[in-house]
């Protein structure tokens, strides 16, 4: 009798599997291009950073059948497990580190990685040039600046800022393309986000990291040039 059973039981199993992936895809399908969508209402030179964060690779395989190329993690760790072998079938996806960066993970971001968002001292640059030296491997860097000056949060002051760019200029071991910035939650991203595009054509910089899932058409009006989306692209999956 059981085996009987056995072989229609694994069929309404898989027929469920199957069902529930199919709605998956068609949802993270739909967002994405809302979010393509909203993007491109605004500016037709912005690139989308889809933040894959604890997301599988069934569900990154999705976005890079649409075409997506260009991809956060927020740590090195992960992004290795996840990214080794998707880089080696996929050879033209760009991945980029978005999360605060550690000195002891300098090694393999390089590996990696081929965007960092988030240098916040000389020290960081000074291992960055060492390792591309070693790895032979050339990146494009942001300075991640800390407007609001959080004492909780990574990134260069308003007051330090000139002297880390100068690090940069001086050496020209690094291509630094922009400025990088994460707003507090309360504060005036209109403002906040207008400000660093300043400071990005005050030093002479092309490029702007800014805007996340709730706040990148804000970020977008006032000049940003890469956005990084996570969420609103994969709401509604789990």
């Amino acid at each position: 009798m059981r085996a009987f059973f056995l072989p229609l039981i694994l069929y309404f199993v898989n027929f469920n599997y199957l069902k529930n992936f199919k709605i998956l895809v068609m949802t993270i399908v739909h967002n994405y291009n809302t979010v393509k969508k909203n993007i491109n209402s605004l500016s037709s030179n912005v690139v989308l950073i889809v933040v894959t964060k604890n997301q599988n690779i069934q569900t990154i395989q999705t976005l890079i059948d649409l075409g997506q190329i260009h991809f956060g993690e927020n740590k090195v760790q992960e992004a290795e497990q996840k990214w080794k072998e998707l880089r080696v079938k996929f050879p033209e996806i760009r991945l980029h580190m978005i999360g605060t960066m550690q000195s002891n993970k300098v090694k393999n971001a390089v590996r990696i990685f081929d965007y960092i968002h988030s240098i916040n001292s000389k020290k960081l640059i000074h291992f960055f040039e060492e390792e591309e030296k070693q790895q032979k491997k050339k990146l494009k860097y942001f300075v991640q600046v800390n407007v609001e000056n959080e004492p909780q949060k990574s990134g260069v002051s308003i007051q330090d800022l000139e002297n880390v760019i100068n690090t940069f200029n001086i050496n020209k071991k690094l291509n630094l393309i922009g400025l990088m910035n994460i707003p507090s939650l309360k504060g005036d991203k209109d403002y906040i986000y207008k400000y660093v595009s300043t400071l990005a054509v005050k030093y002479n910089l092309m490029n702007t990291s800014m805007g996340m899932s709730d706040d990148y058409m804000i970020a977008i009006k006032n000049g940003a040039t890469y956005v990084r989306v996570g969420s609103s692209i994969f709401k509604n999956i789990n």
